[in-house]
Formats: C-alpha cells, structure tokens, sequence
C-alpha cells in the first residue's frame, strides 16, 4: 500500500482508523502471521505525517487485542494464530495425565507436535486443601511432580501431581517418585504394577479463575486481554475409598476446549469449534 492519507470519519479518532486499516491488512492476508510491522517512521509517513503518537496508540489497540506483540529490540510483529486444541473428557478410572503416552499420541494424530518437559520433583509440606484430599495432618510433607505441556512449541498446560509420602514404603520401585523423569507407560500403570496401588475411581472439579503471575508468565497472556484459566483437580482413590494422588491441572482458555459425550452419538462435524473466544 503506497502512501495515502487517511482520513478519519467524524469524531473518530485517527489512531483508530489506522488500528482499523492494519487490522484489515491483518485479516485479509496481506501482512501474513508473524510478519514485522513497518516501522514507527515508515507509519507515520504511510497514514499522512501523522504524529509519533498517534501511531504508538493504534499499535497499543492493535496489541489490546491480540493482533500484534511488541518485541524488545525487534519490533513489532503480528501474533501467530492460536489453534486450539480439543480435549476429549473420559469417565475412565484408570486415565492417567501428562506422563501417560495417551496424550502424546493424541497430539500426533491430529498433525501437531507435543512436548513435555521432564517433572520437577520436589518435596512440600501439604497446604490444607492437599492435607485434606489426601487425609494426611495439615503440614505433613507430599512428592510433588510438576510439569510444563507445550503444542507446536506453545506453552499449553500445566499439572502438579502430588503423592503422600507413605507410598515411598512401597517397595524398591518406589523411588521412581522422586526422580525427574518421565514415567514409561504412565503413573497410573507404574502405581499398579509395581507399587500395588490401583487407581480405580477419581473425582475431578473444574473451576474457572484468573491466571497467577507464573501462569501469566509462562503462558505469555497479555496483560491487556483477560484470559480465564481452567483449573481441574482431580482426587485419584483406591479400591478401599483411599486417596492416593491429587492432580492440579491449568489450561488457558484461549487455547483449549473440552468435549464430554454420552451415549451413540454420532461423530461431530468438525474437531474443534470455532468462534467461541
């Protein structure tokens, strides 16, 4: 687009219309997903001389929503389309979280690319939603095994698992709980198979809430668009009725939906449904 100068319709400011006029160029294809920006100079000169401010405030409400990200010593870029992904919600006891292959395989099957990073193991001291899931004293120390989740390099989701201490009495395999590594097969398979635990029943409750600074942080949500976070906790129980694992999930809500069926439903039209930001 050559230089123009742009004129704004009555009482419309003219940092909007140039914010509108980038937007288009965003939405038609003519600046492509991670593209840079002109520069401010260049800005200025292609919208009719207008002013360093005036420029600055059309890129801030490109920013507001989402169409752009300013990057230190780079520029300005625009943002990459986040592709959603859509996770199906089973009633199985024995599902497993992020050390379990399913996820992994399901990720590939649908042409992306997943990756887990190593747990972070850690010993705590339970809080009292923990001392209370698991029947343990309030303070009483828990094995923490925290994870970060990504798709096509995108963070994506978190999860802490946290495990009494009393399972460590289960036998020589039990060590693998404080090892930062990946579990082959799963925790729900190595707690059975080795540690005589069989995770027979769960219980999940889903909340919604604002993201905590370190979700902020590692999900990079801006901090001019408000984004809810997911937050599943699921108790795992035993045979006897006996909790033997609390799993704290995150999910951002602009890259993530759920999907829950019952009974022969027919297949849906489509693997994620769009329009619902």
């Amino acid at each position: 687009m050559g230089s123009h100068t742009w004129g704004a319709a009555v009482g419309e400011p003219m940092y909007r219309m140039i914010a509108n006029e980038l937007q288009r160029q965003i939405e038609a294809g003519e600046l492509k997903r991670g593209a840079q920006l002109k520069t401010e100079v260049e800005l200025r000169e292609e919208f009719g001389d207008v002013s360093r401010n005036t420029v600055r405030d059309a890129i801030k409400l490109l920013k507001a929503h989402g169409l752009v990200e300013t990057r230190a010593g780079q520029g300005t870029f625009v943002m990459q389309p986040m592709e959603p992904f859509l996770s199906k919600l089973t009633t199985d006891p024995t599902a497993g979280d992020f050390e379990d292959t399913v996820y992994r395989s399901e990720v590939e099957r649908r042409g992306r690319v997943p990756e887990e990073t190593h747990p972070r193991v850690e010993v705590q001291r339970a809080n009292e939603f923990l001392a209370q899931q698991l029947g343990l004293e309030p303070g009483a120390q828990v094995i923490s095994r925290h994870q970060e989740r990504r798709i096509d390099r995108t963070p994506w989701s978190m999860q802490t698992t946290f495990y009494p201490m009393v399972l460590l009495t289960r036998g020589e395999r039990a060590t693998r709980l404080l090892e930062a590594s990946n579990v082959e097969g799963g925790m729900v398979d190595y707690l059975r198979k080795y540690l005589g635990v069989d995770q027979v029943a769960w219980r999940d409750t889903i909340i919604a809430r604002p993201p905590t600074l370190e979700e902020r942080t590692f999900f990079a949500l801006s901090d001019k668009i408000p984004v809810a976070m997911f937050e599943f906790r699921r108790i795992g129980y035993d045979a006897d009725g006996q909790p033997i694992r609390v799993t704290v999930t995150v999910y951002p809500a602009d890259r993530n939906q759920f999907e829950m069926e019952a009974g022969p439903v027919p297949p849906p039209p489509g693997q994620v449904v769009q329009g619902m930001e």
